[in-house]
């Protein structure tokens, strides 16, 4: 039975019950939830939150946070759209908006790792900060006249499934993310530096290359989701993604990675975007408001918070875990 607990992570295994009673209720009483229509809609809602989770995993396992990653969308968002505007090939245009993004994610590692501030007082300022350059360059208005390439992508689903192809980005990266985190010897750092930056240290870890270097990776996915939101909604604004922080980091937390650091995988993070999308959706059907939404978002942020500080208590009892650490700090001696 020991073996058993350590297999399955107890917490995802919640996360899956949840998600199957909120898929079950779904399909009993809210009409058209199953409809293929909805759920590819449903995917498609989801495309730019499940793209900036998954260099958030990495950020948070290190102890770091970026909650400029909204913003990150919007300002390049906006670059995009003024590319397309000046008449730039496409396939340029999407290099340069994913440079862009990188850039944006370069500044705020440097603050973070090389100058040493905090990285959630970093990335409140740059979170204003680059919203203001994104009104700055394009006010309120909005730039709607894209290529079609471009619109059928953000409406289109792939041949023969309800999958938007506006998914297609996540489900390439998503496989690469987990492999990094979990067979490869720079997730086994990421854990290190978050388990104990200064045990990471003395074990030689390049420790601020590596938390700038997922700045970077952050900032360059996030202009890859503006690319997806641009197309899906056929306009770039200033505004675009505006409070997308607020899910993605909920989805994170919810999916059982520490706020603390060292501990997560995206397995569970995976089934905690399931969760909120289809509670969301659920919540759209029946005509209920993002005000409300937001409400339900917050209030599973802070629920994810407690449960998981509770659930971490428990299973110490019924399941007490293996030295991580130490098997990690093994690891890495051994590279």
């Amino acid at each position: 039975m020991g073996k058993l607990f350590a297999f399955i992570d107890p917490w995802d295994a919640l996360l899956a019950t949840v998600c199957i009673l909120v898929v079950v209720f779904g399909a009993l009483f809210v009409p058209n939830f199953l409809s293929e229509f909805n759920i590819s809609q449903m995917m498609a809602s989801a495309a730019e939150k499940a793209l900036i989770m998954l260099p958030m995993t990495l950020l948070i396992i290190t102890r770091e946070i970026d909650i400029s990653v909204a913003s990150i969308l919007g300002l390049t968002s906006v670059l995009f759209g003024l590319m397309i505007q000046a008449e730039l090939p496409l396939v340029l245009a999407l290099l340069l908006t994913v440079a862009c993004g990188a850039a944006l994610g370069l500044l705020n590692g440097y603050l973070v790792a090389y100058i040493g501030l905090p990285s959630l007082v970093v990335t409140l300022g740059t979170m204003a900060m680059f919203r203001g350059v994104g009104y700055i360059l394009l006010g309120t208005g909005s730039i709607n006249v894209l290529p079609d390439a471009l619109v059928d992508f953000g409406i289109n689903n792939v041949p023969g499934t309800p999958i938007p192809w506006v998914l297609t980005p996540f489900l390439v990266l998503a496989p690469i993310m987990a492999i990094v985190l979990q067979r490869m010897a720079t997730g086994r750092r990421i854990y290190a530096v978050g388990g104990n930056p200064d045990v990471a240290i003395y074990s030689g870890i390049p420790s601020r290359r590596l938390i700038t270097a997922l700045f970077i990776v952050t900032g360059a996915i996030c202009a890859i989701a503006a690319i997806v939101y641009t197309a899906r909604l056929s306009n770039a604004r200033a505004n675009n993604g505006l409070g997308m922080e607020l899910d993605v980091i909920t989805i994170v937390l919810l999916g059982g990675v520490s706020v603390f650091g060292g501990k997560g995988k995206l397995t569970g993070v995976l089934l905690a975007l399931i969760l909120i999308a289809a509670i969301r959706n659920i919540l759209a059907l029946n005509q209920i408001g993002g005000d409300i939404q937001g409400m339900v978002i917050g209030i599973l942020l802070i629920g994810s918070l407690l449960l998981g500080n509770f659930s971490t208590a428990v299973m110490s009892v019924i399941a007490p875990p293996a030295r991580r650490e130490n098997k990690v700090g093994a690891e890495i001696s051994s590279h």
